[in-house]
């Protein structure tokens, strides 16, 4: 789609997808991070990064990890892990331009560089990523472009850049996006909800009203203009190799096959990447399977000791 989808066709130029992340003891300096206000236990804010308004959240201490939401969703859909990985470092979630609060891309654009310049805004270097599906995308071409930046990275459903995607998939999602043309961003979501991506995740009842939610609030992805996402030259599928930063790709085994796919080219390309398979689990493996989710990607980290005055 126009957007991209969750993990959706890349290309040199594209939109992101589908028309398809307690730092109350150290404050950001307000200039360079605009207002910010504390939250529970963290903070809130918004950074001015390369002519956009880049909505954040920050709490926890220690080193800090960074998490990047899938398209069509915002960070929102890190509620668990924004929560249970801020028990043991410093947790950061943002929505990527165009999602979320964060503003709408009216120029062309570059997701890696709008992380980076949002780093150097909260006074953030080096970090380890774990991003889902465009988020996944997001963070391979993050540490291609910047390696001295990344401890580590833990690609979940990740898209790639460069992937060149089935038949199925690119007929699929160019449907949704005709849909949000001749019928509306509202009918386009609906399809979106029931596409194969997220299918599963709306099987439980628990977490469908909440997907729908997410969907529902991004609307403006379904509908908004045309404007090109910049992208690595020559992008990730080319080179993976280059990554050097330990990575972990976990995948849900009932996830679209392009996506298998995707997961099984990084574990080849990537020197030592490792993989890990959740059952029964879709594209949204954090929400369909969070506990299984969250002791993949602690033990991978390698947590440290809770600290005792955070609940166990």
């Amino acid at each position: 789609m126009a957007r991209c989808g969750l993990a959706t066709p890349d290309r040199a130029m594209c939109r992101t997808p589908i028309r398809l992340a307690l730092l109350a003891l150290i404050l950001v300096p307000l200039a360079a991070a605009g207002q910010t206000r504390v939250v529970a236990r963290g903070i809130s804010g918004v950074a001015t990064v390369k002519g956009a308004s880049l909505y954040y959240e920050m709490r926890g201490e220690g080193k800090p990890v960074v998490l990047i939401h899938g398209g069509g969703l915002d960070r929102r859909m890190w509620d668990e892990q924004f929560e249970r990985f801020s028990r043991a470092y410093k947790v950061i979630r943002y929505d990527v331009r165009g999602w979320g609060k964060s503003s709408e891309a009216s120029a062309p654009f570059s997701s890696v560089g709008d992380l980076r310049g949002l780093l150097e805004a909260l006074g953030v270097g080096r970090v380890s990523i774990v991003g889902l599906s465009l988020g996944g995308r997001i963070a391979l071409d993050f540490a291609l472009t910047y390696p001295a930046m990344v401890n580590a990275l833990v690609v979940c459903g990740p898209g790639l850049s460069g992937f060149q995607w089935s038949e199925d998939e690119t007929t699929r999602l160019a449907a949704i996006a005709e849909a949000a043309k001749t019928k509306g961003p509202s009918e386009s979501a609906e399809l979106w909800l029931k596409d194969p991506y997220l299918a599963p995740a709306m099987e439980s009842p628990a977490l469908a009203p909440r997907l729908r939610q997410l969907v529902m609030d991004n609307l403006r992805a379904f509908s908004g203009p045309e404007v090109p996402e910049t992208v690595p030259d020559p992008p990730a599928a080319a080179r993976l190799s280059e990554i050097r930063a330990p990575t972990l790709v976990i995948v849900g085994s009932r996830d679209v096959p392009d996506i298998q796919k995707i997961a099984d080219l990084i574990v080849t390309g990537v020197a030592g990447a490792k993989k890990t398979v959740i059952s029964g689990a879709g594209h949204l493996v954090n929400m369909e399977k969070p506990a299984a989710f969250d002791l993949a990607v602690l033990t991978f980290l390698g947590e440290p000791r809770v600290r005792k005055s955070e609940p166990g």
